[in-house]
């Protein structure tokens, strides 16, 4: 079967570990095909749904990039890390603050709701002059004043369980709306500090995880 020939779209329940890239790689081995490609990168440390489209789906990709986007998240507070999340370098800080009650985390959320200015972290993919902010920032360069700031829409968020330090919420947010941003600006609005350390995209548009499919599932 040609490239022309193939047509194909599929939801797929990423594991923890892989790059979205990785996914890519894998459906091409399996389809035997260049022509993949997915809609909305996934973190390698987040699960959860993943489009990705074989042969001429490629075509329709971009009518799922701009999609509302739903997620199930876990920040740990009372620490910090550069990269907003579990990956990074964390940091304790070193003054006092008051732990936070479920209620004071139930009301910082949803503060958010409606959106927000959200300023991109300096380890992400955004480019400026031509460079992405996470290859400067890896350089050790000071990005701070380079991190480009947007308008995003928060739909929906919710406590879903409080066991201090971790906060586990859900949020359906407009397409281009860092979690982990999210994450760090809620330990701000606390004073304690955040950072994300679990993430699972549950939506993207009216596609769900429920009908999403382990990529084992088209190997086997």
């Amino acid at each position: 079967m040609t490239d022309e020939q193939i047509s194909e779209l599929l939801l797929i329940d990423k594991p923890a570990g892989p790059t979205s890239h990785d996914i890519v790689d894998q459906v091409r081995r399996i389809y035997k095909t260049r022509r993949v490609g997915h809609a909305g990168t996934l973190d390698p440390f987040a699960t959860g749904l993943l489009i990705v489209a074989v042969g001429k789906a490629t075509k329709d990709l971009q009518r799922f990039v701009g999609l509302d986007k739903t997620y199930e998240a876990t920040a740990r507070l009372g620490a910090t890390s550069d990269t907003y999340d579990l990956t990074g370098h964390i940091t304790v800080p070193g003054t006092e603050y008051l732990v936070p009650s479920a209620e004071n985390v139930s009301q910082a959320l949803e503060s958010f709701k409606g959106g927000y200015e959200q300023k991109a972290p300096a380890y992400s993919a955004k480019k400026v002059h031509g460079q992405k902010l996470y290859e400067l920032a890896r350089r050790g360069e000071d990005v701070e004043h380079l991190r480009p700031t947007k308008k995003v829409d928060i739909s929906e968020i919710e406590l879903l369980d409080f066991k201090w330090p971790d906060v586990m919420f859900r949020v359906t947010c407009s397409s281009g709306t860092y979690i982990r941003s999210l994450a760090h600006d809620l330990g701000v609005k606390l004073g304690c500090g955040a950072y994300l350390t679990e993430l699972r995209r549950t939506r993207i548009g009216e596609y769900k995880v429920e009908d999403a499919k382990k990529l084992e599932d088209w190997t086997t």
